[in-house]
């Protein structure tokens, strides 16, 4: 039974995990669409790093933000001298539990500031809905969560096995 659980957690947070990492890249974080006439459809959509617009032909126009690419690199620069110590103290979940709670703290903030100038009057930009990369992240969040809770159970419960016998 333990081994089942073990093979079954890894793959529920390797397959969120991956699913993070597609959320990362996915175009559609944010979207809103423009009706002008029944000719006339404008389509922008956002994420993390380019925003696009498409009208009804097809046609792209795409911009980067040049300042969210490099802040991937700066965040990765503090934890490098860390990343070797996998050591953690007892009683709290290993990394892939907080991998997902991270992801879903980030995306539902994401979330909240879109719902947030939706429905405000007073914003005069343009309102954005959530895009479906956002669903696809707070699942792929749960998937790690629940798949690290696996790994974590079935750690404890080797654990008190060896110390009880």
């Amino acid at each position: 039974m333990s081994v089942a659980v073990e093979i079954f957690g890894f793959f529920m947070a390797a397959l969120g995990l991956l699913m993070l990492g597609v959320t990362l890249t996915h175009s559609s974080w944010r979207v809103s669409t423009v009706h002008g006439n029944v000719i006339t459809t404008n389509t922008i959509f956002e994420n993390l790093w380019y925003s696009c617009a498409t009208d009804s032909l097809g046609v792209y126009n795409c911009w980067e933000f040049p300042s969210m690419l490099a802040l991937s690199g700066t965040g990765v620069h503090p934890g490098l001298p860390g990343a070797h110590d996998h050591r953690h103290p007892p009683g709290l979940p290993g990394p892939l539990p907080r991998h997902g709670v991270c992801g879903i703290v980030a995306i539902s903030w994401y979330a909240f500031n879109i719902t947030q100038d939706f429905f405000d009057p007073l914003y005069p930009g343009t309102k954005y809905e959530l895009g479906p990369a956002l669903y696809l992240g707070w699942s792929a969040s749960l998937l790690a969560i629940l798949g690290g809770i696996c790994l974590f159970s079935n750690c404890c419960r080797s654990r008190d096995e060896d110390h009880g016998a």
